[in-house]
């Protein structure tokens, strides 16, 4: 197989009583990649084969062009240099958390030095757990544990298979800051398995979704939620999110102002992020209507010129979907047919974006 420069290609077919798989996949080498669908979607699986716990055969997979399976080669699970995260931690139990440490680190010939482990254990924030045995730890703790239990191997690709899934809202709300800090310092892929939209749109820089066992979309994140020919639901609705910088605060009413692109912005709850701060911002398509005049004397503070690209069509025959240039960036609006006509919408046509809601998620 050839194999491109800082990819990871994975492309396998499994066929077996009531499900099979067919994925072809050019993934990025450094970064988040969410595989995102509905149970039994065949996220799990596809995991499975990449981490060689699944034999798909005639599979393929290489990473950075190294071959770790092909027609001729087939590395197994503990010979292949990855972390697995599991929907549970799975600590051993008569050991402490530095001793669940140091069990996986004696397992890799390339584990990580001394000072490189403390990193991880500071960027996950469990500096005060190392003595404490699984059943003295929270789940949230627990997983945490596991995740730098995980990375102490020196991994070259992680694997993390809805590593949420089993917590509750406020431990997931306690682990997701740990998990965006690790976005931000490792330099290996990540493939982390959800169905979960919240944990997609804050923490994914790549996604594919995956459907009946294949990939029927795959992209940068921003792209892929904005296309039409697939519109993509990461929970309720249709929508985009988009990567922006703190610009400057309104202290007086709790506002922080959210620019992305070439300058375009939007107006949030104040998070408390410094100037300058990437943050995250998400907004529904269903939240954001369409003038070809700019009004005054309404309650939308979130007013943006934009240029119509293209139109497509929703869920129902009496909607549509809209995506908008805003500054460089793509948004997308849910109109009745009936408005779109109206306002006799076509591409390259100049229109406002209204928008009424954004959410700040990260």
């Amino acid at each position: 197989m050839t194999a491109r420069v800082s990819q990871l290609l994975a492309r396998f077919k499994l066929d077996r009583s009531g499900f099979s798989l067919d994925v072809d996949l050019d993934l990025p080498a450094r970064g988040v990649t969410a595989l995102f669908g509905h149970s039994g979607s065949g996220k799990t699986t596809l995991l499975r084969c990449i981490a060689g716990l699944e034999r798909a055969p005639d599979g393929q997979l290489s990473l950075n062009g190294e071959v770790w399976q092909d027609s001729s080669t087939f590395l197994p699970t503990h010979k292949r240099p990855i972390g697995y995260v599991f929907q549970e931690a799975s600590l051993f139990s008569h050991l402490s958390a530095r001793g669940n440490l140091e069990y996986g680190m004696k397992r890799s010939a390339k584990a990580l030095d001394r000072a490189a482990l403390d990193h991880i254990i500071e960027l996950l924030g469990i500096e005060s757990l190392l003595d404490r045995r699984p059943d003295q730890l929270s789940g949230g703790e627990r997983q945490r544990v596991g995740i730098a239990r995980a990375l102490a191997v020196k991994p070259r690709l992680l694997l993390m298979d809805e590593p949420l899934a089993a917590l509750d809202l406020a431990r997931k709300q306690e682990i997701l800051p740990y998990l965006e800090r690790l976005h931000e310092e490792l330099d290996i892929p990540v493939l982390y398995v959800s169905h979960a939209p919240d944990e997609v749109a804050r923490l994914a820089d790549y996604i594919v979704v995956m459907r009946d066992g294949r990939a029927v979309a795959a992209g940068p994140l921003t792209e892929t939620l904005a296309r039409l020919d697939l519109p993509i639901h990461l929970g309720e609705d249709a929508g985009v999110v988009l990567d922006a910088v703190v610009a400057e605060r309104d202290a007086q009413w709790q506002l922080a102002r959210a620019t992305f692109a070439d300058n375009a912005g939007v107006w949030v709850r104040d998070g408390g992020h410094a100037i300058g701060h990437p943050v995250r911002v998400r907004i529904l398509a269903r939240d954001v209507s369409l003038a070809i005049t700019r009004h005054s004397g309404t309650s939308i503070q979130n007013i943006l010129p934009g240029v119509v690209m293209e139109l497509g069509n929703d869920t129902h025959p009496a909607l549509a979907l809209v995506k908008i240039n805003v500054g460089g960036a793509a948004l997308v609006a849910r109109l009745t047919r009936r408005s779109a006509h109206d306002l006799n919408l076509t591409p390259g046509q100049i229109v406002y974006a209204q928008i009424k809601a954004v959410a700040l998620i990260g």
